[in-house]
């Protein structure tokens, strides 16, 4: 992926945020069914249910894993922005772990102690207590019942309506047994006499012999039926009232020990079942809040990767840039604001650029000026000494011409060299690129300056025999010339100043990386007479010079050159002790 393109995320914030909610709401509505199953039957839940649970957490890591994928890939590329977007989710993480860890810490002790302090009750001996004093009072109602079967007149509270009634009686009904209408029936029995509440008279005995009759779920709620036979086809049934509420009370204690049985076994699951709280309702919160905090720290430094990509351009001169402020926040003020700052630099650059061009070619055109009117003064001398010697002496006109004529001759070459370079540095270049070997330019150029100057030591050793760069190869033999010749003049008026100084020009290359870019680095080391730091200051200034025969344009072409080839040029210098050149340029 290149630096400037941006990762598509996975899911966009709003969705993320539809996805937080819609899992708040399923996480509510599953915890019901969750606690309902662990509270009622003594089990987490089934298996389809199980899938459910799980699948939640197992889309959310897996986009969480893509997610870090992605930023860790990025990371890795030294993308733009990454370094501050992962410093911003640690800190989010720490946060949310502080806030985290406390909770689940909290939770997890205090359903602890609240399970201990419930294996402190003793609820089993509790409902056996409970459910044998229901018995007993169920045992005392029988009496009671028995006493009143045994005891009461019926007969008079059928007769007379104001016969006090035994507490508990509710309803006397007696049966007969009809003989059967058809022969071959069977006798049915009939009810002939009924006193008491309506919703207990039944259409026939429940049983056909006396006792109590066996309780019915539906029709003997909260009473005890006793059948008393009066004769030998007629029977009488005694209803006793239990007590309003009396089989929900037994009803309750098997519901209660039920659910107690249960609590029971979650106390031997209780571990398993905590682990499973927290898999099934708090991790998914914990990765959707990490999702979240990937996207929101992608948003963030989108602006702040915008802009170091912006002022990134404009440091390389590209003032065209302009970054859409899409918000109106603190962001879209600063974007707006860089905007605007670039688009009054370029107004400043360019009205800089002009004033400075103006200034320099009147410099230029003032510098070369001077430098066509030094070499016309003895041109016009010597042609003002010939004219003179052939007016006055013709004859001996021929002494002079020749010497003459070479000085005039030696001066206008002086004058077309100058106007050469000046136009080399005027106009502008197309170089004509190849893949060069440096070893195979410098050496037989350096081989033609050992014979020249054989008192001066040049080092070629420390040249990379593999080192190639892609450049203009006239161009190249010029740089590396106009620096050598440079470098064996400082040489010369050092030696004259100290004669024992060591003479020697060295030439190296290293491999060097900028921006992204791999580049050959040549260095050419003198043991000249360094430049001092005024001249420094206006080294690659044109028709700048230090020689008394230079024209002031050899470097600022070698600038010129190298510049046009994507590369730099450098120097660093000690006075007496001497100076090196750096210049870089692209490898292939």
């Amino acid at each position: 992926m290149r630096e400037n393109e941006t990762s598509v995320p996975v899911i966009g914030i709003w969705g993320l945020i539809f996805i937080y909610i819609f899992l708040c709401i399923l996480t509510i509505l599953l915890s019901k069914t969750f606690f309902a199953s662990i509270l009622q039957d003594g089990r987490i839940t089934d298996r389809l249910m199980l899938v459910v649970f799980f699948t939640i957490p197992a889309v959310l890591f897996i986009f969480l894993i893509i997610s870090l994928v992605r930023l860790a890939r990025d990371f890795i590329t030294r993308k733009t922005g990454t370094r501050f977007q992962a410093r911003l989710l640690g800190y989010f993480t720490i946060v949310l772990l502080f806030s985290a860890i406390p909770l689940v810490l909290i939770t997890t002790v205090s359903i602890t102690e609240i399970m201990r302090f419930w294996n402190t009750l003793d609820m089993e001996s509790t409902m056996n207590y409970a459910q044998q004093f229901a018995m007993d009072v169920y045992s005392l109602h029988l009496e009671r019942s028995q006493h009143i079967a045994d005891n009461t007149d019926f007969d008079q509270i059928f007769n007379n309506p104001s016969t006090p009634i035994p507490d508990g009686l509710i309803a006397i009904q007696d049966f007969e047994l009809s003989p059967p209408l058809v022969k071959g029936d069977e006798a049915q029995w009939a009810s002939v006499r009924f006193w008491g509440r309506a919703d207990q008279e039944l259409d026939a005995p429940p049983m056909r012999f006396q006792g109590f009759a066996a309780r019915q779920k539906n029709r003997d709620i909260d009473v005890v039926r006793h059948l008393i036979a009066t004769g030998d086809r007629t029977m009488r049934l005694v209803t006793y009232d239990l007590g309003e509420g009396f089989d929900a009370a037994i009803d309750g204690f098997e519901t209660q020990r039920t659910k107690f049985e249960a609590l029971r076994t979650l106390n031997i699951q209780f571990r398993e079942i905590l682990l499973f709280f927290y898999a099934i309702f708090f991790l998914p919160a914990v990765l959707i809040t990490l999702i979240i905090a990937i996207s929101f720290t992608k948003t963030i430094t989108k602006p702040i990767v915008d802009l170091t990509e912006a002022t990134r351009k404009v440091a390389n001169g590209d003032f065209s840039i302009s970054i859409t402020a899409k918000k109106k926040d603190e962001f879209g003020i600063l974007i707006r604001s860089f905007n605007t700052m670039v688009r009054d630099l370029e107004k400043t650059r360019n009205s800089l650029i002009k004033a400075e061009t103006i200034s320099i070619w009147r410099q230029i055109a003032v510098q070369l000026a001077h430098e066509i009117k030094n070499p016309l003064t003895p041109i016009k001398l010597t042609a003002e000494r010939v004219l003179r010697r052939w007016q006055n002496t013709p004859e001996k006109t021929g002494e002079i011409l020749e010497s003459s004529m070479y000085s005039i001759i030696q001066e206008v070459e002086g004058l077309s060299n100058m106007l050469s370079e000046f136009r080399i540095l005027s106009r502008p270049m197309e170089p004509s690129l190849s893949i060069s070997n440096v070893f195979a330019r410098i050496e037989p150029l350096v081989a033609s300056y050992r014979l020249s100057y054989p008192a001066i030591e040049f080092d070629i050793s420390n040249i990379d025999y593999t080192a190639a760069i892609k450049v203009d190869e006239r161009r190249f033999i010029q740089i590396i010339t106009n620096l050598v010749v440079n470098s064996i003049d400082a040489i010369s008026v050092a030696d004259a100043a100290e004669a024992a100084r060591i003479k020697r020009i060295e030439i190296r290359t290293d491999t060097v990386k900028k921006q992204g870019a791999v580049f050959c680095r040549i260095s050419v080391t003198d043991t000249g007479q360094g430049v001092s730091p005024v001249a420094a200051k206006k080294i690659f200034t044109p028709y700048f010079t230090t020689k008394d025969a230079g024209t002031g344009l050899g470097l600022p072409i070698v600038e010129r050159i190298v510049n046009d080839h994507g590369g730099a040029i450098w120097f660093n210098s000690s006075l007496n002790l001497g100076t090196t050149f750096f210049v870089d340029l692209p490898a292939p």
